[in-house]
């Protein structure tokens, strides 16, 4: 298992792909706020754009996701890629119209790509061998933490040295070109055979991974507390604030060194389990961020804490192979995708809130002690899932069970495959 299993021409192009279609997702909430700055209440206008933005990822990802069909999901990815085109083109080609106009073009520029990122997860894992499916969803992770790092940055510079609305003009023609990619890519990501019992049960089969979606929201949540509230933090510790974006992208960089390291060898444990060591290993370096006084602790924190959260959501993604069958794979990650989103926009409200009441460092201190309620209960959940499968595996096959000589009591199911790869 190395990163040689994941380099092929096929991967190339998704990436390229990946990349197109996701950097817009990076750089609208910054360049939104950008667009309408010069306004009058300008910044509050900006905001609630990109809560607009927000709510169209967090309605339609899990309902698109939904309907992708996995024999021929690029239909669908590509039509959701053109609808977001036309939202970031409208954003930046009517850049003075009016809020409601621009909120609608905000909307439909969240909504319409949102089952792209878990449609496209989904084919990667189905260009790989089977055995470099960590390795390829650490890629992922490593290739993202780049964009993020990189996004806000491009936002800065395109909006105050060119014009407020060039950023979103790039993130249009970015999301069209990555149209030409998915048209390169297979058709979809599975053979369609499952789809038929799957489509029936779709719902109840992705409700049962709730688990996994509890405990990916939380570790977004956790760090999007961290971000939202450091630069209230480097105030109160009597730091330039100007530091905060410098931290931010280190702790990006983390977070693609934490992707690379974890995808390198096989880790021992369960996947819950290895889950729980990781968040767990994040909440201390991030309440670690909030009680040290200098600006270079600080920053070694919150780069750790990025190297750990990697690695989490990677154990969330195996997690979902586990606990999904091939045809739902895309709509699983489509609503983890949604539940991430659902968090980040909860972050908002309580960062808000908390720092009405509460220092920057005892707001982040409150949002750890949230992250390991929700992480236990996502262990609690899978654990109880776990069982109860094992209870309905033995209680199918043991009626059938039969004992080959020799095999030192070795169980053999009667005519049936007892066990399914996912």
């Amino acid at each position: 298992m190395t990163y040689r299993d994941v380099a092929s021409k096929q991967v190339l192009i998704w990436a390229c792909t990946a990349v197109a279609s996701r950097m817009p997702v990076a750089m609208t909430p910054l360049a939104l706020v950008f667009l309408v700055r010069e306004r009058p209440g300008g910044y509050t206008l900006g905001a609630t754009l990109a809560a607009a933005y927000v709510l169209g990822e967090i309605i339609a990802a899990p309902v698109l996701g939904m309907r992708l069909d996995p024999a021929r999901g690029r239909r669908r990815l590509v039509a959701g890629l053109a609808g977001g085109t036309v939202g970031f083109a409208g954003l930046g080609v009517l850049a003075g119209a009016h809020p409601v106009v621009l909120a609608a073009f905000a909307f439909l520029a969240g909504g319409a790509p949102a089952a792209t990122a878990g449609g496209q997860r989904a084919l990667l894992t189905a260009l790989v061998p089977e055995r470099a499916v960590a390795q390829a969803l650490s890629a992922e992770s490593m290739l993202m933490s780049g964009v993020w790092a990189v996004s806000p940055v491009a936002v800065a510079g395109l909006a105050l040295e060119v014009a407020p609305r060039v950023p979103l003009l790039l993130a249009g023609a970015l999301m069209a070109s990555s149209i030409v990619g998915q048209l390169l890519l297979p058709a979809g990501w599975s053979n369609g055979e499952q789809e038929g019992e799957a489509g029936r049960a779709r719902t109840r089969v992705l409700i049962r991974a709730w688990p996994v979606y509890v405990t990916g929201a939380a570790s977004i949540t956790l760090m999007g507390l961290s971000e939202l509230t450091l630069p209230a933090l480097l105030e109160q510790r009597g730091i330039g604030v100007g530091w905060s974006g410098p931290m931010l992208a280190g702790m990006a960089l983390g977070a693609g060194l934490g992707a690379f390291l974890y995808g390198l060898r096989s880790w021992p444990g369960r996947l819950r389990a290895r889950s729980v060591v990781l968040m767990c290993g994040m909440s201390v370096f991030v309440s670690l961020a909030a009680l040290i006084p200098g600006a270079a602790g600080i920053a070694i924190a919150l780069v750790l804490a990025g190297m750990l959260q990697s690695g989490a959501l990677i154990t969330r993604n195996l997690s979902l192979r586990e606990a999904l069958p091939p045809s739902a794979l895309a709509a699983g990650y489509s609503v983890l995708y949604a539940a991430a989103g659902a968090g980040y926009a909860a972050t908002g409200s309580l960062a808000g809130g908390l720092l009405q009441v509460v220092t920057p460092s005892t707001a982040i201190l409150a949002g750890v002690q949230l992250t390991l309620v929700l992480t236990a209960l996502g262990w609690w959940g899978e654990a109880r899932r776990d069982a109860s499968s094992a209870d309905a595996s033995s209680a199918a096959v043991g009626p059938d069970v039969v004992t080959a000589p020799g095999a030192e009591g070795a169980p053999i199911a009667g005519g049936c495959d007892t066990e399914r790869r996912l």
